[in-house]
Formats: C-alpha cells, structure tokens, sequence
C-alpha cells in the first residue's frame, strides 16, 4: 500500500516523498483513513513506529480543506516532554511545508515572550507541554475556543510524569465537539479510565502486543558489579565501534558522572537530564543528531520522544524499577524499520528489575559471558530499617545532594557574615567623629582663586601684590595718570590720606545780637590771656613740621570741649603756599628706596 492510497493530497504526498517515505507503517495505515473521516483514534503502537505522522498528516489535510477566518488555535497535541514537543513540530513543518498552515511550539525551561510572540500572530497548530500551556492559559494568551481537533501523544508517560491531573485539568478548558486522537504505549488502569471519559466510539488501533520490544533490536545483557561499568561502557564502546549511543542512568547525578568518565577515557559524551537548562538539554542533542557527541547520558527523561536517525546503540548502565520504561528505552534504537542494538549492565543489585524485565516481555535477555570485568560481587546491599533495598545509586545521589546543599549553604552563611560585616564597619565609619573640615568656598570665590595658591612667605606675598614685569619699563612716579592700583606707594598714598585732617574754610560768622556785641571787648580782653601759650606753641612750630608730629595735637583737638561730637576738627590753613596731604602726588616717595 502506498500514502496515496490512504486518501492523503498531493501537497502532502510530495512533502512526505521528500523525506523519504515511501510505503505507510502499519500504525499509518491504520490510523490514517479513520482520522481524515474525523474519528477518534485510540493508538497502541511501540514508539518508532510512525505515530507522528499518523496523526500529524491527517490534521494538516482537514484543516487545509476548511478554510476559516483569522488564525485562531484549530488543533492542539499535548506531550509530555520538551524534546518530543520540539520533534513533533518539526514534523509538522515537514509534511506541511506546500501548505498554507502555520504551526508552533511551547514549552517550559525558556523565555515566554517569543512564544507569545508568535502565538499573537495566529497560529494553526499547536503544540505543547502541559506545563506552559497551563501557564500562558491562565494569563488568557490562548484561546482555545475553536478548537476542533485534540492529540494526546505519550498519555502513560504523562501518568508516570505525573502530569495526569494537569491533563484532566487542560481537557476542562477544551470545547466538547472536537475529534480526539489518543497515542500510547502502553495502557495501565488509569490510561485506561482517561480514555473512557475523553473518546466517543473510537476507532482502536493496535499493531504489537502491549509492552513488547521490537523484535528486530539485538538485545544482550551483561553481568558487572557496579564500580566497572563506566570501564566496561568505555571498552564496548570502542571494540563495537559504536557510531552513536544513548546511555540511560538511574539518577541525574549518575549521569553527570557517567558522561565526565567517559570524556576522561577519550570518548566525547554530554548529560541531558532534569536539572539541565532547556539550552544546555537542546544544544547536547542537536550535538548528539549532528555526531558531534558520540555517547548522549540521559535519564529516563530522553527514554520518550526521542526520534534519532539510525541510531546505533542504547545501553542501560542502570536498570530502571518500571518495567515499561525498558521497552521504551530499547525503542529509541530499531526505529523505523531500521535495526539496533541494546546493552544492559547488571549488578548484584539489580536482579530483581532484571526478572521483572524479563517476565514483562515473554523471554530471557541473552547474556554474554566473556567480558573483562565479570561480577565479583555476589552479596546484595544491605537493607534499610524497613525492609527495603537499598540502592547504591540512590544512596550515592542522595550524599551528592546533600554535599551540593552543605557547600550552598555555607557559601551563602559566607555571604551573610561578609555583608554583616560591611554593614557594621560602615556603621562604624558613621558614628566615628569626623575631622574638621575648612569652610567651604563660595562659587564665586572658587573661580576667583582658580590656578592660584597661598603664598609661603612674606617675599611672595609682596611680589604676587606687585608682580614684577621684566619686559615693561620703569613706571615714572612722576606720572600718577594712571596709577598702578596695585602698586604699594598708591595704596600708601591712599592710607596717608585717609588719615591726614582735612582743611576747610571758616566759615562766615552770623552778626551778633546787640547785647553780645556789647560783651565782646570784654572776652577779647581776657582771650589773649588764657590763649597765650598755645599761640605761642604754633609761632614757635616750623613751617616743614611732617605730618605725624601734628597727630597729637589733633587728637587733644579731639577731646576739646567747644566742639560738638560727630563734627570734623578744626584745621588751621598755611600761610606759607605749603601743599596739603591731599593736594599733593606723593606723601610716601621721598622714603621709597630704589632697586
């Protein structure tokens, strides 16, 4: 049978021809044909048979056939990991790409902006983690009103994830006509229940036993005691020429420390796990896709979705407790037809998993004797206070944590002390008593005194006052048109004068009354008498007197008590032409001494 036969249309054919499809699986053939007439699907297939495109070509072609107005969200598949949402997309892209549809993916661990981005220029398909989707819901970025068809992809990893009340959460907000498809692996009780509620007369489709590895995988076990694996992993991996392979381990940080090993015996290895950024998780796969990496550890985490070509290799370094979750992981290898091998390592520890695994798919898993590291060990781990075995992986993953724990601590107990202490020291540098700090200056004052500086000595004092000036002549102290300001017989001049009496006129007296007029020979009689000695002291004084021995005489002419107070002292003109302090150039020059 060929996909034109299952009544898909020729953008779609073309798609698919370029990708290299060239005869339906049997899931495809299957499911097609009911999901075009708009049937639900209930799909029990083992992955890596075409379940993608089982349900992602018959949704491209019932929303291409009807045309609606807007871009509003039409369908939706929910998964239940970030790296199989991201495939699924791709997917999409793929067979839809001659197709006017436009398709996006959201999920957690990243930035939500370019997603809503996208969302609010329309989107046709989407597709998502339950997580984000409960997210961007709540904030009313999606609107799934018009919702016509629903895909639950991985619905028993969503119980074993538990995402199962999340998803009975999201079925709430969707419209009750639509066409659900409904994929899954395997289908415990409470799949069971989820389905009876969310399918109406479904179509079932079953290509496999429930649970059962793919027969084509070459499956070996080996039996080693815990400590020699990563040796013996490192050593299969170069005898086997292993091209690709992807390694499960138990715990997170197994995983971790199973990828450093490896990369320290030479073999290039990265960690995809939980605890890894959705950047760091993304970037190790497509470094593993592109055969940067030769060996990808992951945890149970990558054991779904996982849709690597030709991958070569799985080992199990630990056997996990579900038995499904082996099926799965054995199907990351032997995908599409094509063939694999898986590897199991076995301790002392893990033989009860092993015959769990063994009952799950009908037959004993081949051991392979010669290795060189056989199990020595032969004594289980002892068990804990309530029955229970002890796992050396859990144990050790647990003390890892608990290490990570105590040095965060300490380091922020670190940062505390550092930060107290900077508070008080900074506490302390407030309440000391500050140093007296000189008065600040004006603007004005500071622009003023810009580019100068105080004068040490009494000799720079002087010449900042009169700066010398070689290139300028000898100033004429006969020339006082324009004086010098700052020149030291200027300012002399100007304090001799300030301080030298000034000279007035008397002036004219006021006729006396009659009756004065009467007494006045009497007190010109009596005048001469009691003014005799001090006129006799002016006669007597010189006619070139400097001016500093007149000062006592102007201070007793002060203190007389004829003068009335605030009124200048009286000064006697000079009979002999001699010039006054105030009409002469210079007081001060005949004391100045030349250079």
């Amino acid at each position: 049978m060929t996909f034109a036969q299952l009544g898909l249309c020729p953008p779609i054919l073309k798609a698919l021809a370029e990708e290299g499809y060239e005869s339906p699986s049997p899931i495809q053939e299957k499911a097609i044909p009911p999901a075009l007439d708009g049937r639900d699907v209930l799909g029990c297939a083992q992955t890596g048979t075409g379940k993608t495109c089982a349900f992602a070509a018959p949704i491209l072609q019932r929303l291409d056939g009807e045309k609606i107005s807007g871009r509003p969200i039409r369908a939706l598949v929910l998964t239940p990991t970030r790296e199989l949402a991201l495939q699924i997309q791709e997917s999409f892209a793929a067979y839809g790409r001659h197709l006017p549809l436009r398709s996006a993916v959201i999920f957690g661990g990243v930035g939500q902006a370019p997603q809503v981005e996208q969302l609010k220029k329309g989107v046709d398909i989407l597709v998502a983690t339950p997580g984000r989707l409960g997210d961007l819901y709540g904030q009313k970025l999606i609107d799934l009103s018009k919702l016509e068809i629903f895909v639950l992809d991985e619905a028993d990893r969503m119980l074993d994830m538990g995402f199962i009340h999340d998803v009975r959460r999201i079925l709430g907000w969707l419209p009750r006509q639509k066409q659900t498809l409904f994929f899954s692996a395997t289908m415990p009780p409470e799949v069971r229940g989820l389905v009876d509620g969310l399918l109406v007369n479904p179509v079932k489709v079953a290509v496999n036993p429930v649970s059962s590895p793919v027969e084509i995988i070459d499956q070996k076990l080996y039996f080693v005691d815990r400590g020699n694996k990563t040796r013996l992993l490192a050593h299969l991996i170069r005898e086997l020429d292993v091209k690709n392979a992807l390694v499960f381990t138990r715990t997170k940080h197994g995983a971790n420390k199973v990828a450093g090993d490896l990369a320290k015996a030479g073999i290039s290895a990265a960690a995809i796990h939980g605890n890894k950024s959705q950047t760091a998780r993304q970037q190790a796969l497509a470094d593993f896709k592109a055969g940067k990496v030769q060996a990808l550890v992951a945890t149970d985490i990558a054991a779904r979705g996982l849709d690597i070509e030709e991958l070569s290799h799985v080992f199990n370094y630990n056997l996990p407790d579900v038995p499904e979750t082996y099926v799965h992981r054995i199907g990351r290898t032997g995908r599409a037809g094509h063939g694999g091998t898986a590897i199991s390592f076995c301790d002392i520890n893990e033989k009860e998993e092993l015959k769990a695994i063994e009952k799950l798919i009908g037959k004993a898993v081949p051991v392979v004797e010669n290795h060189p590291w056989p199990m020595e060990i032969l004594e289980p781990a002892p068990k804990d206070k309530k029955g229970r075995a002890v796992n050396p992986e859990d144990a050790e993953a647990r003390a890892a944590a608990k290490e990570r724990r105590r040095q965060r601590d300490a380091a922020n107990k670190a940062a505390a002390e550092a930060r107290k202490a900077a508070a008080n020291q900074k506490l302390m540098e407030a309440e000391a008593p500050k140093k007296a700090e000189p008065l600040a200056e004006t603007p004005a004052k500071k622009r003023r005194n810009r580019g100068k500086r105080s004068s040490a000595t009494l000799e720079e004092a002087l010449t900042a006052t009169n700066p010398v000036r070689p290139s300028a002549p000898e100033p004429d102290f006969a020339d006082f048109r324009k004086p010098d300001p700052l020149a030291s017989d200027v300012i002399m001049d100007a304090t001799a004068r300030l301080l030298a009496p000034r000279p007035r006129t008397q002036a004219p007296k006021k006729p006396k009354a009659p009756k004065q007029a009467a007494k006045a020979p009497k007190a010109e009689a009596v005048q001469p008498q009691g003014q005799s000695k001090k006129a006799n002291k002016k006669k007597a004084a010189p006619a070139a007197e400097p001016l500093h021995k007149e000062e006592p005489r102007r201070k007793k002419n002060r203190g007389s008590k004829g003068r009335r107070p605030g009124r200048p002292p009286e000064v006697v003109l000079r009979s002999n032409g001699q010039k006054d302090s105030t009409e002469q150039p210079s007081l001060m020059k005949p004391y100045y001494l030349s250079d």
